[in-house]
This record gives structure tokens, sequence and C-alpha cells, in this order.
């Protein structure tokens, strides 16, 4: 009975283990999905913040082309009030 009461006993210490064990896996589990959470809320910040930097570069080109658009447009006025003669 001494035998079968110690093979209880380590038994239930090897059961303990286990149960720990798996408890900290799940922990450490719950732990990389946060981190992977938050690595990709990383991204999503990183991404916003080229397409904010895109869209300020989209604007200065937009600016720049308005600009050349004025100009052509009075070098063509220009040209249609200036006689033949004086292109040649």
């Amino acid at each position: 009975m001494k035998e079968f009461n110690e093979l209880i006993q380590d038994q239930m210490k090897t059961m303990e283990q286990l149960l720990y064990l798996q408890n900290e896996i799940e922990r450490c589990q719950e732990i990389e999905q946060e981190l992977s959470k938050l690595q990709e809320e990383t991204k999503v910040d990183q991404i916003k913040k080229e397409i904010n930097e895109m869209k300020k570069e989209l604007n200065e080109i937009h600016k720049v082309f308005e600009s050349q658009t004025d100009e052509v447009i009075r070098k063509y006025q220009g040209l249609k009030e200036t006689p033949e003669e004086a292109l040649t």
C-alpha cells in the first residue's frame, strides 16, 4: 500500500507540473498575441505616416502643376496677342 501511495503522490506532483506548464503556455500565448497585435498596430502607424507623407508630396506636385498650367496659359495668350510677323 505504501508503494501505491508513493506512486499516487508522484503522479500528483507530475499533474501539478503539467497544470502549471499548461497555464504558463496559455499565458505566454496571450502575451504573444498582444505583442503581435502591437506589432501590427506599429505597422499600421508606419503605413499611415507614409500615406501622409505621400499626400504632402502630392499636394506640392499639384501646386507645381497648377503653376505650370497658369504659365502655359499666359504664354499661349501672349502668343495669340502677338502678330504673326513678330514670331518669325
